[in-house]
């Protein structure tokens, strides 16, 4: 017994140092306001995002990468490129576009670790289909989207979005495809020079 007590003693000692040093990751950060000040940089994107086309009935994937500056609190300018994967039955083909767009951060609905925002694309973009000559060499593309980030740091969210996309290969043609899509990404924040 006289055995016991102390083997107890030093094993409750060692689980609770253990226990003392491991810590549970950060999900979550108080910070938005500061991340999207006038004069900050965002830069991230869509590391995947899918899509299913109405019109042609295809199963896309595509990653977005995007930068942009915040003009004022909440409103960023930038731009964002496309590159992706159409499959479907008998084939596949590569997409790319380059779109400016304007992402707007709500005020209403937000919390100190997460902000609802709503954002616009006007572009150019094309694909490319091998052994085929369809292709669309430059067609307009529009979108709007809205989404959500999810601050996990001072200067990282992670992003969810649903957004709807229009592109017309040939006005003469009045060929044009649309369709729904869901994305899941990050951004980071990066402060500008009057905001570090």
């Amino acid at each position: 017994m006289k055995r016991i007590l102390p083997l107890f003693t030093v094993l409750a000692l060692a689980i609770g140092s253990v226990n003392a040093q491991i810590t549970t990751p950060q999900t979550s950060s108080a910070s938005q306001e500061a991340a999207i000040a006038k004069g900050n940089w965002m830069v991230g994107g869509s590391l995947g995002s899918t899509g299913y086309n109405f019109d042609t009935e295809t199963f896309s994937i595509n990653v977005n990468p995007s930068a942009a500056y915040f003009v004022k609190d909440n409103i960023a300018l930038g731009a964002a490129v496309g590159l992706g994967l159409n499959a479907y039955d008998g084939g596949s083909s590569v997409n790319y576009s380059i779109t400016p767009m304007i992402r707007y951060y709500f005020p209403e609905g937000a919390t100190p670790t997460g902000r609802w925002f709503g954002e616009g694309v006007a572009g150019i973009g094309g694909s490319h289909t091998k052994n085929n000559d369809n292709d669309e060499p430059v067609s307009v593309v529009l979108g709007i989207a809205g989404g959500y980030n999810h601050f996990i740091t001072r200067s990282v969210a992670l992003e969810a979005k649903l957004g709807y996309t229009y592109s017309k290969a040939d006005i003469d043609a009045k060929s044009g495809i649309s369709g729904l899509g869901v994305s899941v990404g990050f951004q980071i924040f990066l402060p500008g020079r009057g905001n570090r």
